[in-house]
């Protein structure tokens, strides 16, 4: 009986990894990405990339255990699920109350810290910010909402010099 089982399970599971799961990469405009258009800093742009762009972006990098079913469905799910919330790919096509929504949201999931999750972070340690990194990504999105107050980006590199100072307090 437990043969049977056992043969059962492998012959379902061998089954289910037939099963598609699109993965395939959507193109990349750059014109169209929020660190292009907000005219990110390196700095900030490369934490983002490192914990927000694998389930908030189309330039998505797939995990080994991305391919297996049933795995692979719910891997693909969450990158769904985030992108539905924010993309950071196709930043071009929010509209001003969109963006505000979302870099508001952005700061508040920050504060939290819910994101990133836990539990991509246990396979991803890399994505785990540091205290520094988190309050920098947050000053930079106050700074972005702020300069859209008042109608217009400011300097950059104002914004860098006076983040690096507030750090070193």
């Amino acid at each position: 009986m437990l043969k049977k089982i056992l043969l059962w399970s492998v012959l379902v599971f061998a089954l289910i990894q037939l099963i598609p799961v699109d993965r395939k990469p959507k193109p990349i405009d750059r014109k169209n990405n929020f660190a292009d258009i907000q005219k990110t800093p390196i700095h900030i742009a490369s934490i983002l990339r490192k914990a927000c762009y694998d389930c908030h972006s189309n330039e998505t990098q797939y995990p080994w255990y991305a391919y297996v079913a049933p795995i692979s469905w719910t891997v693909k799910d969450h990158v769904n699920e985030g992108r539905a919330r924010l993309n950071y790919s196709e930043w071009y096509g929010y509209n001003e109350d969109q963006k505000k929504g979302i870099l508001q949201k952005s700061i508040s999931t920050l504060q939290q810290r819910t994101m990133p999750m836990a539990a991509y972070m246990i396979k991803h340690p890399e994505a785990n910010l540091t205290l520094t990194d988190r309050n920098l990504l947050i000053q930079y999105f106050k700074y972005l909402l702020d300069a859209k107050k008042q109608d217009g980006m400011q300097n950059v590199e104002h914004f860098i010099h006076e983040v690096q100072g507030s750090i070193k307090k």
